[in-house]
């Protein structure tokens, strides 16, 4: 079958990694930059232009939609679901799970532990806000941040008022969340494939380092899950509709606490910390969907 990987890099680990899987099990592969596809709405005909070619022979796609161009990357996910191509990662979900807001209350609707989190619309209330979430020291995160940038460790409460005072008069949207001191720098991310863990890592933040990212210099390492981590992350993806998710996690006094949950989860990190093929389990999920459609178009043969 025809795969198109929605990924504006095709030198990206990620995306390199999944070309190379889906070759070795012997499909064609196409990287296509999402922000280069012309989409043409029209009644019964949606059809996606890219470089000035009519796209109409693909069976899969599997989406890479980085979180600064989530709008139109999701237009261009939608679209191809319109033109009934099937996608690993369908593109309300990854709307859902891109607003941490959003998807903290739906997380939260399904029970699932997390951190106390404090919202607001820039109220002039600073100090009420940060007595809610058990106060300093705590963390301040911008609501469209990615790879740790945008979170702030507050120290004290006099630091927590000025870095919240400063970011309303900003306008910038923020969401204030309790510290837990015993995860030390830590958490877990949990790689989600088709309801199954396929590789956990413990990733520790460097020395001084409260981000326990690895852009921000953090270190992977394998772990095994605890059973109510398992099935914190199982429940987490399947919550927010994610075939394909990244889970993060910090291990806490009181269970598992959810921290984010990635629709476009990096390969590098837990492929390297696990030694799993994780990139052929994605492109055997893509297979499966792929199978499913032609199962479901095959005429039925009556036994009479």
């Amino acid at each position: 079958m025809k795969i198109a990987i929605l990924s504006r890099n095709a030198k990206l680990y990620s995306t390199r990694r999944l070309v190379e899987a889906a070759q070795q099990r012997g499909h064609e592969v196409v990287v296509l930059d999402h922000l280069k596809c012309d989409l043409v709405i029209e009644a019964g005909q949606p059809a996606i232009i890219y470089k000035g070619v009519k796209l109409t022979d693909i069976d899969a796609i599997i989406p890479r939609i980085g979180a600064s161009v989530t709008f139109y990357g999701t237009a261009a996910v939608r679209q191809f679901e319109m033109m009934k191509v099937k996608s690993a990662v369908n593109s309300q979900a990854i709307v859902r799970s891109r607003d941490k807001l959003r998807c903290m209350q739906i997380l939260s609707r399904a029970g699932l532990g997390m951190p106390k989190t404090a919202f607001t619309n820039y109220s002039k209330d600073v100090t009420q806000l940060i007595a809610q979430v058990g106060g300093a020291p705590l963390v301040i995160k911008l609501l469209e941040g990615t790879q740790g940038l945008g979170v702030v460790l507050a120290e004290t409460d006099k630091a927590a008022e000025s870095v919240i005072e400063a970011f309303h008069n900003l306008k910038a949207r923020i969401i204030v969340q309790e510290f837990i001191s015993e995860s030390k720098g830590a958490d877990i991310r949990a790689f989600v494939v088709n309801g199954e863990v396929v590789g956990a890592m413990l990733r520790q933040g460097k020395e001084g380092e409260f981000r326990s990212n690895l852009h921000r210099g953090g270190t992977g390492r394998l772990i095994k899950l605890s059973r109510a981590e398992k099935t914190a992350a199982l429940l987490a993806a399947k919550t927010l509709d994610l075939a394909i998710a990244g889970v993060d996690m910090l291990q806490s006094k009181r269970g598992p606490l959810i921290l984010e949950v990635n629709s476009s989860p990096g390969l590098e990190g837990i492929e390297k910390a696990t030694k799993t093929d994780i990139a052929q389990k994605i492109i055997e999920y893509t297979e499966s969907l792929v199978e499913k459609k032609k199962e479901k178009r095959a005429p039925k043969i009556s036994k009479e």
